[in-house]
């Protein structure tokens, strides 16, 4: 018999998820989602007091779950090659870290894996009981397909190899992790569906130049997330404006504005725009993420960092 209603009024009812009574003995299965060992015992001794002032219950017995919690995973994705994807997930990564924040990034570009080169890192990440440890540089910790192979090497797999690659990154040891950067590799295809079937990402974040093709492909990729059910945190614009080194002239080789019109066209949210940039390609080179520094890309990053947050505050609320 299903007593859930004569258990209605009960402290904590609403965490109750089934209950039965069968000879005497009434069994309560309740969510426990959030609580430490202390508030666990003492939610089973409620249940159970609650449960025995029923007639007919000799015996009470409960069963306590949780939904198993983790990292936000946000995911950086752009419809295209050659937008600077990539240099923008690992600063925006660093950002976050000197926020305060515990972050994570994964290298999901499974066939141009470039964040290690990004962190300058080479370490290798270990495995404990099957998991992979993810090593750490600049503040943040990091996984990727780029740390598992030799340098240079071909990856040539079909996508059912891709996606298992991409499920031990994505279940690597994040525990301690608030947010994990995912840097997508470009386009819509097996990766990006495994990683939204797989750790369905808390919002994404779209990446595009100014240039009407960029957008056409940032577009198919914000129509990928939103008929996938994956909240789009913002669009930012990438190699916007150009100042010449030599005579200080600015230009822009890939237009001006389009993305931040496209955001207001789509109804999302725009979250900046980055300007091309010589210090900024060769910090990258070096393996010196110029957001770890306090120069004016790691100014530039901060604020998109920042954007970032609030932009998921406004979701969760």
């Amino acid at each position: 018999m299903d007593i859930k209603d004569q258990l209605a009024s009960a402290p904590d009812a609403e965490r109750i998820r089934s209950s039965r009574l069968v000879d005497g003995v009434a069994t309560i299965v309740a969510d426990a989602s959030g609580f430490g060992e202390g508030e666990r015992n003492a939610l089973e001794r409620r249940l159970k007091a609650a449960a025995r002032e029923l007639p007919e219950v000799r015996e009470v017995r409960v069963a306590l779950t949780a939904t198993k919690t983790g990292p936000r995973l946000i995911a950086v994705g752009s419809g295209k090659g050659g937008v600077g994807k990539s240099t923008l997930a690992t600063n925006l990564a660093v950002a976050l870290a000197r926020m305060g924040k515990r972050v994570g990034i994964i290298d999901a570009d499974i066939y141009g894996p470039s964040q290690p080169r990004l962190l300058g890192t080479s370490e290798k990440p270990e495995a404990r009981n099957k998991q992979l440890i993810p090593v750490e540089a600049h503040g943040i910790r990091l996984l990727s397909v780029g740390q598992l192979v030799s340098e240079g090497h071909a990856l040539a797999w079909r996508g059912p190899m891709a996606s298992g690659a991409l499920t031990q990154l994505v279940e690597g040891d994040w525990a301690d992790r608030e947010l994990v950067i995912v840097d997508l590799p470009p386009g819509t295809g097996d990766v990006q569906l495994s990683l939204i079937q797989k750790a369905r990402p808390a919002g994404a974040v779209v990446v595009s130049t100014p240039q009407d093709l960029s957008l056409i492909d940032a577009t198919r990729a914000i129509d990928l997330f939103r008929k996938t059910s994956v909240p789009i945190v913002g669009l930012i614009e990438n190699m916007a404006g150009y100042q010449c080194p030599h005579c200080g002239r600015e230009s822009d080789p890939f237009g001006s504005g389009g993305a931040e019109a496209a955001a207001a066209e789509l109804g999302i949210a725009f979250l900046g725009r980055l300007p091309l940039s010589v210090s900024l390609r060769e910090a990258s080179d070096a393996g010196q993420p110029p957001a770890a520094g306090d120069g004016p890309a790691g100014r530039a990053f901060a604020e998109l960092a920042a954007k970032l947050l609030a932009a998921l505050e406004t979701q969760a609320a």
